[in-house]
């Protein structure tokens, strides 16, 4: 590829390469979630990558018809709006830490436009197929057999995870994160540590309580092992920590009556809608999902007017 002319660039110093080839921005990134920082790392490594095999060897040499040019080279190699998206974020966010640190003087990334996500309304499960998924989950651990220590714990873990996961309406990662300190099942709350490592302190109610308390009591003693973290609440038969994919998982394992598997968000999204159903104000449902920007949450009133529309037109004699 076909840089811009211009003088040459002067050899890169041991110093300005790690920074060009993101490892002190890595560093910088430790506030961030894991997932956050992961792809960010990433997302920056193959930018640079890019920018070396067209003769751009140091960040003097970046201008945002270069940048522009990277947005169109992902767009060809067929990437989805949001993954650019978030790409050119990753992007942005290195190139205000190059500037932070004095290695380039302007910053290209203030212009940086990238292709707008495309306007999609999560699918929310219904107020009467959450609670049926529910109340399966906790007749099958009725149901299990004491002679099988292990199985009663898998299913009282299992039914824990999806009261927290609708009852909270917890991230998959916060609730893999959970700790035993930060339950108080005498006052129904959780303490989570949410994106940006933000704490919030989240109602649960007596469904949640009890699975928990069950769990903690009867199913995660079954798991624990010299080497389990001896704060987490949820662990998986190994003893580990229970990981995102883990608790899909558990989803897989308890589907929808119609046999419909779900995405533990799916649950989050739930949660949020039949709040707003039942008369939730919005700045609350702000602070109980922990979104930051009152525009993410706004998307669930969008569904919630749909799903008013969808029963007008179907019930309504002048609709």
């Amino acid at each position: 590829m076909r840089m811009r002319e211009g003088p040459p660039v002067p050899p890169v110093s041991p110093v300005s390469s790690a920074i060009w080839h993101g490892d002190e921005f890595a560093i910088s990134l430790a506030g961030r979630s894991s997932h956050t920082r992961e792809a960010y790392e990433h997302d920056v490594a193959e930018f640079v990558a890019w920018a070396e095999r067209g003769a751009c060897a140091a960040p003097a040499a970046l201008d945002h018809r270069t940048l522009r040019r990277y947005l169109a080279y992902l767009d060809t190699r067929g990437f989805a709006r949001a993954t650019v998206a978030r790409k050119a974020a990753a992007l942005r966010s290195y190139l205000r830490f190059l500037r932070r640190h004095g290695v380039i003087e302007d910053d290209p990334g203030l212009s940086l436009r990238a292709p707008r996500r495309a306007s999609r309304l999560p699918r929310v499960v219904r107020r009467d197929e959450a609670i049926d998924l529910l109340d399966d989950a906790s007749a099958a651990a009725d149901l299990t057999e004491a002679d099988d220590p292990v199985a009663v714990a898998v299913v009282l873990r299992d039914l824990a995870v999806l009261e927290v996961l609708y009852g909270a309406g917890l991230r998959v990662a916060e609730c893999c994160g959970l700790r035993v300190s930060d339950t108080d099942l005498e006052r129904g709350l959780v303490t989570v540590l949410g994106k940006g490592s933000k704490v919030r302190r989240v109602p649960i109610g007596t469904p949640a309580v009890d699975a928990l308390g069950q769990y903690l009591e009867r199913g995660r003693p079954r798991f624990a092992t010299a080497e389990s973290p001896p704060d987490v609440v949820f662990l998986n038969r190994r003893g580990r920590q229970l990981t995102p994919r883990d608790a899909r998982r558990v989803l897989e394992r308890h589907p929808l009556p119609d046999g419909r598997a779900l995405h533990p968000h799916a649950l989050r999204h739930a949660y949020a809608t039949h709040l707003l159903e039942g008369g939730a104000d919005l700045r609350a449902v702000q602070e109980l999902l922990g979104h930051a920007d009152l525009a993410t949450t706004q998307i669930y009133t969008h569904v919630t007017r749909d799903r008013l529309r969808a029963v007008y037109e179907a019930t309504h004699p002048r609709a």
